[in-house]
């Protein structure tokens, strides 16, 4: 197997040459209205919104900064296929604006504006951000009732366009039986609130007009790809950034487009896109180990285990489990044009790590029926 990831540097974020109807999945993080870092990138693309902040108008600015988001949303609505996830990651912002204290919800005004296009909103994820921070609030100190909740978690919000995807019995159904992920996996990933995730370093190239990436976690797109889109699916990343959703899904065996205006990213883009070979080969080992574990606490609680996974050997917890397949990435190519090509191995029993490859049985003990 090998995937093709491919970024557009451009000064517009109109996906004009993207076909219609050609994107499983989005995974995104778009700048976020009335962030502070992010108001330079906001007004080099409305100036009048430059404008609005001098005269002091906060809800003006709010709209306009997500009338150029709204310009993506559809987008991406066009180049989605029927059935097509999007997953936006997104934070509310707090801002003091002619001396008062707003917070602005970047995440509602983003729902709102995708069920308008059509979009159908399905349950989002609450992710909270680890921070270091001594203060939990803002405002009057120990006084109250002037001090503020500290904002520390962000949405990510999911939406379906149109029906529920479909798959052909002769390539769908199979591709979608080996891009399985585990049992437990799922009763962790499609939780609604993540605990969990750490996150990403921010500080990036002098070359750079921001000093901040605003990136977010790899663990984050890691995810979603995995539970939103089969292998060798077309991903989607509209505000690409430092290329994370790009690492994640070379390291997860799917294709995908990204789009970035910002030009000095594209060193720590090709850094980072090499190093996804390395990180996802880390993270699949990661997955398969926990994943023995979990089967050896499994086993020592006697609870059942009752089916096997047909290629490796190993036992799972569902028939579901046991036509998936792992794709572990081993060599990355840089092409013409910022495109980058991605090898993949398919793993074998022996390549198994220790804690699940002795739970691989060849007898009778564990069956599929």
């Amino acid at each position: 197997m090998i995937t093709s990831h491919i970024f557009n540097f451009e000064n517009s974020r109109k996906m004009e040459l993207l076909a219609s109807d050609s994107v499983h999945l989005a995974v995104t993080s778009p700048p976020y209205p009335m962030i502070e870092m992010w108001d330079d990138s906001f007004i080099a693309q409305e100036p009048k919104i430059k404008k609005a902040f001098s005269e002091k108008n906060p809800i003006q600015v709010f709209e306009m900064m997500h009338g150029l988001l709204d310009e993506v949303w559809e987008d991406l609505y066009r180049v989605l296929v029927d059935g097509g996830i999007a997953c936006i990651n997104i934070g509310d912002a707090v801002r003091t604006v002619n001396d008062r204290f707003h917070l602005f919800p970047n995440h509602a005004r983003i729902l709102s504006a995708m069920v308008e296009l059509g979009f159908t909103p399905l349950p989002a994820v609450i992710w909270r951000k680890q921070t270091n921070a001594p203060n939990k609030f803002m405002g009057s100190g120990m006084f109250p009732a002037g001090a503020y909740v500290t904002l520390e978690h962000e949405y990510i919000l999911i939406f379906r366009k149109g029906e529920k995807r479909m798959f052909s019995k002769s390539e769908g159904v199979p591709n979608r039986r080996t891009s399985a992920f585990f049992w437990e996996e799922r009763n962790n990933w499609f939780s609604d609130v993540w605990f969990d995730l750490k996150g990403a370093v921010q500080k990036i190239d002098k070359d750079a007009k921001r000093k901040r990436s605003g990136a977010y976690p790899f663990e984050l797109p890691y995810r979603l790809i995995n539970m939103y889109s089969l292998y060798g699916d077309v991903v989607l990343d509209p505000f690409a950034g430092t290329g994370t959703t790009a690492c994640a899904a070379a390291a997860t065996a799917r294709n995908s487009v990204n789009y970035e205006i910002e030009g000095g990213f594209k060193a720590l883009i090709e850094s980072k896109i090499k190093e996804s070979v390395h990180s996802g080969a880390r993270r699949l080992l990661q997955r398969l180990t926990e994943h023995g574990r979990f089967i050896s606490g499994r086993v020592d609680a006697e609870k059942p285990v009752k089916h096997i996974n047909k290629p490796l050997g190993y036992p799972v917890v569902t028939r579901q489990e046991s036509e998936q397949m792992f794709y572990c990435p081993v060599g990355v190519q840089v092409k013409d044009d910022f495109m980058f090509n991605v090898d993949y191995r398919t793993l074998s029993t022996e390549s198994l790590p220790y804690e699940l490859k002795k739970h691989v049985k060849t007898d009778s003990g564990i069956d599929d029926k």
